[in-house]
This record gives C-alpha cells, structure tokens and sequence, in this order.
C-alpha cells in the first residue's frame, strides 16, 4: 500500500512498497538487509514484500500499489528474468524491476527481460541502496518504466 502523509509534500513520509522475490530465505535478508528500511534520506520507508514464489509475485502485483520488485534472477523454478519479462508484457502500470543477477555476464540477459536496473549477488549495499533509491525516485515522478 502506497500511503501520503497529509500535508507532506516531500515524500518523506511516503511508504514504498518493495516486492522481494526469492525461495531462498537467506538471499532475501541479504538482499534486504543492504537495502534497509529508507534506502535514501529523502525518501519514504519501504515495506518489504517478501515473496518465495510466482504465484505469491502475481498476487503482490495484481493487488496493485507495487512501486517496485526486486526479483532473483537465480530463482528456481521460476527466475526473476522471466517474471520481469512478463510485468512489462502483461502489465499496463508495471512497477519498476530490479534484477538480481550472480554474474556481470547475466546483465545482458536482465535487459533482455526488460529490467529496468540489476543488482549484482552478494549485493553490496552502497550500490544496492542507489538503484533502489533511483528506481523509487523515478516512481514517486511519474518516469515510466521500461517497456
């Protein structure tokens, strides 16, 4: 649920919603523990959806409000390449994606499914809270997405 403070005009107070997905319990703390809960001062929280399958995924985003999924490219048997690919196909208002991949060389493959950004595993922090900062950032404006 995407929620504006009255009288806030700075979107500080706004709350992102996060789509995390993983089957792996220990990728998603990882990767959500480089993000944190503000991954820039000038930005709202996030509230982390923390999704172990694709049908889990679909709801999350069919239920709307989604500012962005940060999916794993390595997930099985579904991977996060595929997922993207599909939001961007199927979705009018796709949230911004981030693609988690384990290899540099994967990139290629993540712009292939129309991510609009790629995280590398293990995630570093730093790099990690900017993407997601950015990503939200051009939510919160109205910049589409990839399509």
């Amino acid at each position: 649920m995407t929620n504006e403070q009255p009288g806030d005009d700075t979107g500080h107070d706004r709350v992102h919603d996060v789509v995390l997905y993983s089957p792996d319990k220990a990728r998603r703390h990882a990767i959500r523990s480089a993000i944190g809960r503000r991954p820039a001062p000038d930005l709202g929280r996030i509230e982390w959806l923390e999704c172990t399958s694709y049908d889990e995924v679909i709801a999350e985003v069919d239920r709307g409000g989604v500012d962005l999924a940060i999916l794993d490219g390595e997930a099985q048997p579904t991977g996060g390449m595929g997922l993207a690919r599909q939001m961007k196909y199927e979705l009018d208002d796709s949230p911004a994606v981030v693609v988690v991949v384990a290899r540099d060389a994967d990139k290629w493959l993540a712009k292939w499914s129309l991510a609009d950004d790629t995280l590398r595993y293990p995630v570093d922090p730093m790099t990690a809270g900017a993407v997601v900062a950015t990503q939200l950032r051009n939510r919160d404006a109205g910049v589409p997405v990839l399509r």
